[in-house]
């Protein structure tokens, strides 16, 4: 008898899997702007709040500082964003859009709409899929440990 489940029926995989296909689905999508998945989402968090320091974004992003520090790098090789010392705090640094950052919010809108043509789910499934989701990140982030009963079906 097998202790653990087979892969197709394992959450873990089919969480990872889609994740992999909804990045390259976005690929196409966001190389007209030179732009990779995770450097999208950082600016996604910077156009609904701009000017926030770097660990506010990390928050945001839930990518660590060893994830964001080359992101944010990058895009201001990009000239996209700028990180700034706080005027409170030296040693803190703010992320802050540039016109240029800002200006391609306006450019990059159409993306969301052609990757939802590609998407058979309606909106109401498609809801619910992101609230399960964000739940089961809020879930697997505040577990500080896990039978493992629950832990085969993850």
């Amino acid at each position: 008898m097998s202790l653990t489940l087979p892969l197709d029926q394992q959450l873990c995989f089919a969480l990872y899997s889609v994740s992999n296909a909804m990045v390259r689905l976005y690929r196409p999508l966001l190389q007209p702007f030179d732009l990779t998945y995770p450097q999208y989402v950082v600016l996604l968090a910077l156009w609904q709040q701009d000017n926030i320091s770097l660990g506010k974004l990390g928050q945001a992003t839930l990518f660590d500082s060893g994830t964001l520090t080359p992101l944010v790098k990058k895009l201001e090789q990009k000239q996209l964003l700028q990180r700034l010392p706080s005027v409170h705090d030296e040693r803190v640094k703010q992320v802050v859009l540039t016109p240029a950052g800002k200006a391609l919010q306006q450019e990059i809108s159409g993306v969301m709409q052609a990757l939802r043509c590609q998407v058979a789910m309606d909106d109401q499934q498609l809801v619910q899929l992101r609230q399960l989701a964000q739940q089961l990140q809020q879930q697997v982030s505040a577990a500080a440990s896990c039978s493992p009963a629950t832990a085969e079906k993850l």
